[in-house]
Formats: C-alpha cells, structure tokens, sequence
C-alpha cells in the first residue's frame, strides 16, 4: 500500500544555520568598519575624524560631528557632572535656539526629550530670520545680522 512517505528511512533534520553574530555599526551612519568607541557615551562610531579638512567646514566626519555638535559631546568635554540631558550648566551655555540644536540634530544618538520652545532669531536690520545652525550671519554691539546685511555693513570683507 503506497502512502507517499518513505517507509523506514528517518529524515535528518537540516543543521540549524548560526546567525552571524551581529557587527558593531556606526550609530549615525550604520558602517561597519573602521569603528571606535565614543568617549562621552561610549557608543560605536566611525574612527574618521583624521578625514576632516581644516577649516573646510565640512560635517564628513561622524566622530567629529558628535564631539563637535551635540550637548553629549560639550557636557563630556567641559567635564560637567551627571548627564547633559538634566545638566543646567549645558543648558545655560547656549542660546535656546542653538541648546535644542545641539540636542536634537542628526549627530546625536539620544535626542532631547521635550526641547523648550524658543522665537527665531531675527536679523536686526531687515528682520529676515536666521537660522544660527545653518545660516551665515554676525554678531555686533546691535545683535544678529543677516548675510546681506552684514555683507552690506562690511563690504569686501
């Protein structure tokens, strides 16, 4: 009588594949290699700070990035205690504008629970609004200028 089953032979289970055990991954561009530790958080990132140019202002480095623009990397250098998520002293460092910057941009690996609002930076001059993260603008005895405006105030410089 046919079944359709072997009669008599046991099946071998199949060898269970191991998973690969998982690679460090850089925590803010997810490579692989060249990695090292950070010091303030001790997360994996990328070991590329000797690829930043000077004076180039570039953001091409990960590890310099985060040293660089976050509140983890400042409150770690300024040696402040406890953590910079609570720290008062971190807090009173900046303007609002640029203390939630620091918290919450793509540089971090934790982000600022609840970052407190703030009115946008305006130019003095012609009002237009400046963004201190990412805008071109000066600082005088008046407050901030614009771009245009400073080029007008200090032209050829």
């Amino acid at each position: 009588m046919a079944t359709g089953k072997r009669q008599g032979k046991k099946s071998k289970a199949k060898p269970r594949a191991r998973k690969p055990e998982a690679k460090p991954r850089c925590g803010l561009c997810g490579k692989t290699k060249n990695l090292t530790k950070t010091e303030c958080c001790g997360q994996w990132i990328c070991d590329d700070e000797s690829d930043y140019v000077l004076f180039s202002y570039a953001r091409n480095s990960c590890h310099r990035n985060h040293r660089r623009f976050t509140l983890c990397g400042y409150h770690f250098t300024e040696e402040h205690p406890g953590r910079w998520n609570d720290c008062a002293q971190c807090r009173d460092s900046f303007e609002t504008e640029m203390y939630v910057w620091y918290g919450t941009n793509e540089y971090n690996f934790e982000k600022l629970e609840d970052p407190p609002e703030y009115e946008p930076t305006t130019c003095t001059k012609c009002g237009a609004v400046i963004s201190l993260s990412e805008d071109a603008y000066s600082l005088g005895a008046e407050g901030y200028r614009c771009e245009k405006c400073s080029n007008f105030d200090f032209p050829g410089v």
